[in-house]
């Protein structure tokens, strides 16, 4: 692996870092969530114009600037460090790749072109609040999130008419970007319960529900937690869509892999977005550290708050780490690899942490106006909780990796390790094909193994967690 980057990347990197300096002071983001679409779109423009932004990784054949997974990284990157609020992850990261990956080449052609030049935007919704599920970041592979051709998320049926046309029923809770985007590619089931399977829909949104849009579309946007990344409600009554790519009557294999393939890039780019977005934070605890004084000299010169500090730093080094490692994965191998979905989701449980970690100190450090809603401190914790909850949680995004490196066996462990990690059984104890604290395999009932045990008391602790423990950290 070379670590070094090439010379377009750092001017990629460094332009970007100069621009956003100037433009997305915290004054400027705060006023910027507050408008209808919810970001600066005169920055989106000059973005757009200036550096090809929405365009970054797609070929210069659709009019895009031809890079890959490592500079949006990069660039995602220098946007999470100022916490910009835009359509650039929902439609660079989530929507654009997989009009790529599916759709025609009328669509492409009609498409692509004018997401790279700004002039367009997107979101993908999926049912429920089931994204990180739909992008193979965590859970199973097998279809579940889409709700399985059940009432519930979204349905898809042909016009009656006869045409080419398609027609969506239901409503998507939580889309990132979704109130304001002009084009949604909407998850949904066609073919009813026997013949279910999940495709993708184009549905022509409007903008900001000012200009009509498709016929029984209601958005609404959300109460965020984090304002920089705005989501919506979406209500589908009857809606015409367009089928994007081809349905061949199959399973929907194509749609699943294209979504794991979005999902492998979008861990890395959201890897590096929060790495940016923590060694802000913890740059602008050192500098406060450094100036504020207590008992006659700067609070930053204690031994405890220099060993806080000097936790967070390893943390987020460490982080970027993992994430340029998992972009350089994700260019030399392809998204669709085992060994970048690994190093995807590994990049993103950490990062999130560090995330965590250096938000968490911020505030701290901050002391009493840490803690105020006039600082920038809460900014920075609520980007780290809200990331969380959308893409994570940490846990599931290494039982995931865990998975798909082979290193449990389908016998060993419930999903995601089991009941708070204790087995693989009913509640985590033992059961029938699990195992039990110390190893051996529990009974049929789902509590005793062959010595009577209940599956508890394992060696290593008075529960019986420590060995699984140590195994899904190794």
């Amino acid at each position: 692996m070379d670590a070094a980057f090439t010379e377009e990347q750092d001017e990629i990197r460094r332009t970007l870092r100069t621009l956003l300096r100037e433009r997305c002071g915290p004054d400027e983001i705060k006023a910027a969530v507050q408008t209808a679409p919810g970001y600066d779109e005169a920055l989106w423009r000059r973005l757009a114009r200036t550096l090809g932004l929405p365009g970054l990784a797609l070929s210069a054949a659709y009019g895009g600037v031809g890079c890959g997974v490592t500079e949006l990284a990069l660039a995602c990157e220098e946007t999470g460090r100022v916490l910009l609020p835009s359509p650039l992850l929902a439609t660079a990261v989530f929507a654009a790749p997989l009009v790529a990956a599916l759709g025609t080449e009328a669509q492409r052609a009609e498409l692509l072109p004018r997401i790279a030049e700004g002039a367009l935007t997107a979101a993908l919704a999926v049912p429920g609040r089931a994204l990180p599920e739909a992008l193979g970041l965590v859970g199973a592979r097998d279809g579940a999130w889409a709700g399985g051709g059940r009432a519930g998320g979204v349905q898809a049926r042909p016009d009656r008419d006869g045409g080419a046309g398609w027609r969506l029923y239901g409503q998507v809770e939580q889309v990132p970007g979704g109130h304001s985007a002009e084009l949604l590619l909407v998850a949904a089931r066609a073919g009813g319960y026997t013949r279910g399977r999940t495709l993708l829909f184009l549905v022509r949104a409007g903008v900001d529900g000012v200009r009509a849009g498709a016929d029984g579309l209601v958005r609404t946007r959300l109460t965020a937690l984090d304002a920089t990344r705005p989501q919506a409600r979406i209500e589908l009554r009857n809606v015409p869509a367009e089928l994007l790519g081809v349905d061949d009557g199959g399973s929907g294999e194509a749609v699943a892999e294209a979504l794991a393939a979005v999902g492998t890039a979008a861990a890395t780019v959201l890897a590096a977005e929060a790495v940016g977005a923590a060694d802000a934070a913890l740059t602008r605890t050192v500098e406060y550290v450094r100036a504020r004084e207590q008992f006659g000299r700067p609070i930053g010169s204690f031994q405890a708050v220099k060993h806080r500090l000097a936790d967070v730093y390893v943390a987020v080094q460490a982080a970027r780490s993992a994430a340029y490692y998992a972009a350089w994965a994700a260019a030399e191998g392809g998204a669709g690899g085992t060994e970048a979905a690994v190093a995807g989701g590994l990049a993103l449980a950490q990062a999130l942490e560090a995330q965590r970690t250096a938000a968490a100190e911020a505030v701290q450090l901050h002391g009493g106006i840490g803690f105020t809603w006039e600082h920038d401190a809460h900014l920075y914790f609520k980007r780290a909780a809200s990331d969380e909850l959308l893409f994570g949680p940490v846990h599931r995004l290494r039982a995931r990796a865990a998975e798909r490196e082979g290193l449990f066996g389908a016998g060993d462990r419930a999903p995601y390790g089991g009941h708070e990690g204790r087995g693989g059984g009913h509640e985590g104890r033992g059961g029938s094909g699990g195992r039990n604290g110390d190893g051996t395999h529990g009974g049929p009932d789902g509590r005793g193994g062959p010595d009577g045990r209940d599956g508890r008391d394992g060696p290593d602790g008075p529960d019986g967690r420590d060995g699984l423990r140590k195994a899904v950290t190794a």
